[in-house]
This record gives C-alpha cells, structure tokens and sequence, in this order.
C-alpha cells in the first residue's frame, strides 16, 4: 500500500474553529475539556483555556496523542501564553452521588467560572455546560480545536501530578503513579487485595467489589 492515504496526511487546521469565530466578532474563547472520566480511582479534572487570538503552539493536540516528557513541555507554554486558565476538580463520592456525566460538567462549569475575562464563547469537548454562555459542543475536540486540545492537556497535566505527587503517596500499595486510577489488571488486582480506598468510585467497582455467588454441589 505504500505511504498510506492522501487522507491520513492531511494536517488538520486546529485553529479552524477559533479562525471562523473571530472572524464573526468572538474575543475571549474558551475551549474546555476534562480528563479522568472513565477512572476507578480519584477526580474527575476539567479545564479551561484562553489561548490569544492567532497564536499558534506548535506541536498542540489531544493530550492522549503526545509523550508525557511533551505534554509538561505543552503545559509550560500554555500557561505562560494563556489569556486565562483554570481548573476544577469533582471529587469521587460526589460523582457517586451525582454520576460521572453530571460530575463532569459541573467541574467544567466551575472552571469557566474562573475564568478572568469572562469568555464570550466556549468550545466544549462533546458536552453542553449549563451558563448563559454562547458554546459549541465538537465531537473529537481535543483533535480538531487547540483551545480544547490546551484545556485537554492542563486538565491531563494537572490529573497526572496529582496522581504522582499526591494520590500515590497516600495509597502506595495501588500503583496510583503508574496507572493514574484507570481500571488496569494490577490496579484491579490491588483492589480486589486492599479493598477501595476513600478516594475510589464505588459506582464503577459494582461488579468488582460484588460477592461471588456460593458454587451448588
């Protein structure tokens, strides 16, 4: 087959979405993405970002695409060129009570509300976010929009300090720094070992944490 399609090397414009906005009169955008939904363990972290009008940041994208040494690097020169960011965290028993979807967009309201100035327009990665604020929810956002591609990776960045600096330390036996809370086998192993920790979903441990049914002879 060769070198593959034309397709798969087309670059996408990640200033598309921001470009076609400006140029309707929009100042202050804001993308917003999260990281940590599909965890067992920890927050769900949602941020929000005002990257200035035409900068481009090289090598910007969904944070899941890039090195761990590269997204530090990404964080470094967002923060430092950012209009404005922020992030928010939603704690585990809160989104036992509330469920993840609800959990996620209360932190990514929370992070917008931060915000100083007030965006005038928000780019939301795949979710509606309840402010009386102009928004877009774009699917694959985080590939398509480099707001929403420097939200993906602060909210990544910050989850993943967390996990190493913070969460680790408290719960060393779970291998939080290597895994970051999402259900692998030695995670899941550990669990089943340990039991859950204050800081683990019990939403998402219902079959693992279930009893086994007694074997009839």
């Amino acid at each position: 087959m060769g070198r593959g399609s034309n397709k798969d090397q087309v670059e996408v414009d990640l200033l598309q979405w921001e470009r076609d906005h400006w140029e309707q009169g929009y100042e202050a955008i804001a993308g917003i993405d999260e990281v940590g939904r599909g965890c067992l363990f920890g927050d769900v972290v949602a941020a929000a970002v005002i990257m200035p009008k035409g900068l481009i940041l090289d090598g910007v994208n969904d944070s899941k695409k890039l090195t761990e040494k590269k997204r530090d690097q990404l964080y470094d020169q967002i923060v430092e060129h950012a209009i404005a960011w922020s992030v928010a965290r939603i704690d585990a028993s809160t989104i036992d009570k509330l469920n993840i979807k609800q959990a996620t967009r209360i932190a990514m309201k929370q992070a917008v509300e931060q915000l100083e100035p007030v965006p005038d327009l928000l780019f939301v990665d795949a979710e509606k976010i309840d402010l009386p604020i102009m928004q877009h929810s774009i699917i694959k956002g985080d590939a398509t929009s480099q707001s929403i591609a420097c939200a993906s990776i602060i909210a990544k960045v910050t989850r993943d300090r967390l996990c190493v600096e913070e969460w680790d330390p408290l719960y060393p036996e779970y291998g939080i720094a290597v895994h970051k809370g999402y259900g692998t086998k030695i995670h899941r192993e550990a669990i089943a070992v340990h039991g859950p920790t204050p800081m683990h979903r019990r939403s998402f441990l219902i079959k693992l944490l279930a009893e086994p049914e007694p074997t009839l002879f």
